[in-house]
């Protein structure tokens, strides 16, 4: 008997359930379904929100053929065989196949390069899925071709409807006799997860025999999934959480607690790549300019985790851990670059500084292209007074610098160069 989530899977855009921003009225993915003009896409967003629904939804609508790899057991032969099939089974003037590759972040760079030729030249549309940021997981070669869609988390409301239908409409269910007194544990438990919240309502069902009545209360799913959800889920809620406590340890300088959740992953199976290459973007948003050799040593950790692999890794990852959560903090770096971000949005292109402009030609030069520009290296201590910032924003601060050590050193430098211009 199939689980119930697979029973409950939806057949159309019409059943789907959550990600309006894509398939609602308006959204993108419905638009290509409508207008039958289906990119190369990949699929970014938790465990349990549709991925692989949406794509076969897709391919249904679509009338396309569809493939399906999982990239846990799926090789470059895996790759070209089925490349082969979707040219085998290509007709006159038929549309593309559909290639599926859930977890697409799992293969190699040579497993998604073996991808570019078919995709490129139309032989299959591809949909990759993947759980983690396809800007670092998928060569940019593959990602430049492809559209990516954000999904997000089920809300509350969503789930609630999950439940009440699977009990209302799936064969099985519909034939027992539940009451669904209480329904947030469930929620709970879920995590915005729609194939967990499936799994656990059927673990609930499953402690009665057929006959039995089901009154289904917050502490009866406590009961009975508590023990069950205790360890680590890397594919699901639990996945982010831990790294989000892991992060907020590190920021708040408590090495116990870093230590903590740092063996909480390692313990449930956790990619350390993808706990190391958190950890260089805590050394740059949380640490920066107040220890800069911090993430100097988070990318040696990165580096030598991927030469020496684990269980030695982990000794490796312990180290990058307690400097980091041991070390001054600051997020200056952070919080400037999104400040001048925002000014640039407000501003637009603000005219750069005729002497700041490069002057290959001579109509240049004679528009004063570089011109009054002074070569900081040829005066004194290597600075020259000059206005490097638009005219209209030249009164601007940015960087503020915060309260270490070597901020404090920058500051004083700053404040001997340029004088007022730098009040901290």
């Amino acid at each position: 008997m199939q689980p119930l989530a697979e029973r409950m899977r939806p057949k159309t855009l019409d059943d789907f359930v959550g990600q309006s921003h894509l398939v609602g009225p308006n959204g993108p993915v419905r638009k290509t379904i409508l207008h039958n003009n289906i990119p190369s896409m990949i699929f970014w967003g938790p465990p349990g929100v549709g991925k692989t629904t949406l794509a076969r939804i897709i391919a249904n609508s679509a009338d396309r053929i569809f493939f399906h790899l999982t990239a846990i057991n799926a090789g470059v032969k895996d790759i070209r065989e089925t490349i082969k099939k979707a040219e085998n089974n290509r007709f006159f003037n038929a549309p593309n196949p559909i290639l599926f590759i859930d977890e697409i972040h799992r293969f190699s760079k040579s497993q998604q390069d073996s991808l570019l030729g078919s995709v490129e030249n139309g032989t299959v549309t591809l949909i990759g899925a993947t759980t983690e940021n396809p800007s670092f997981e998928v060569i940019s070669a593959l990602l430049s071709r492809c559209q990516v869609y954000t999904l997000k988390h089920l809300l509350e409301e969503e789930l609630v409807d999950m439940i009440e239908s699977a009990i209302a409409q799936d064969e099985i269910l519909k034939k027992r006799d539940i009451v669904l007194k209480e329904k947030e544990a469930l929620i709970k438990f879920s995590g915005g997860d729609g194939r967990k919240l499936y799994n656990c309502l059927e673990l609930v069902i499953n402690q009665y025999h057929q006959n039995e009545k089901i009154e289904i209360t917050n502490a009866l799913v406590e009961d009975v999934l508590h023990d069950k959800f205790v360890l680590f889920d890397k594919s699901g809620e639990m996945h982010y959480d831990l790294a989000s406590a892991f992060i907020k340890s590190i920021r708040g300088s408590d090495p116990n607690a870093t230590l903590y959740y740092l063996a909480r992953m390692i313990e449930g199976g956790e990619d350390p790549k993808f706990i190391c290459r958190r950890m260089v973007i805590a050394a740059a948003e949380d640490i920066g300019l107040a220890n800069p050799n911090a993430l100097l040593l988070a990318n040696a950790g990165f580096d030598s985790i991927s030469k020496i692999g684990m269980p030695e890794g982990r000794i490796i990852m312990s180290q990058v851990a307690i400097y980091l959560a041991s070390s001054p903090k600051s997020n200056s770096a952070y919080a400037a670059i999104k400040k001048a971000q925002s000014i640039v949005k407000q501003t637009g292109n603000a005219p750069i500084p005729l002497h700041l402009r490069n002057a290959p030609t001579d109509l240049m030069k004679k528009m004063d292209y570089g011109k009054d520009y002074k070569y900081a290296h040829d005066e004194k201590n290597n600075f020259v007074h000059l206005e490097y910032l638009p005219e209209s924003l030249s009164k601007t601060n940015i960087y503020e610098s915060q309260d270490n050590v070597v901020e404090q050193k920058l500051q004083e430098r700053l404040r001997k160069l340029w004088g007022d211009k730098y009040k901290f």
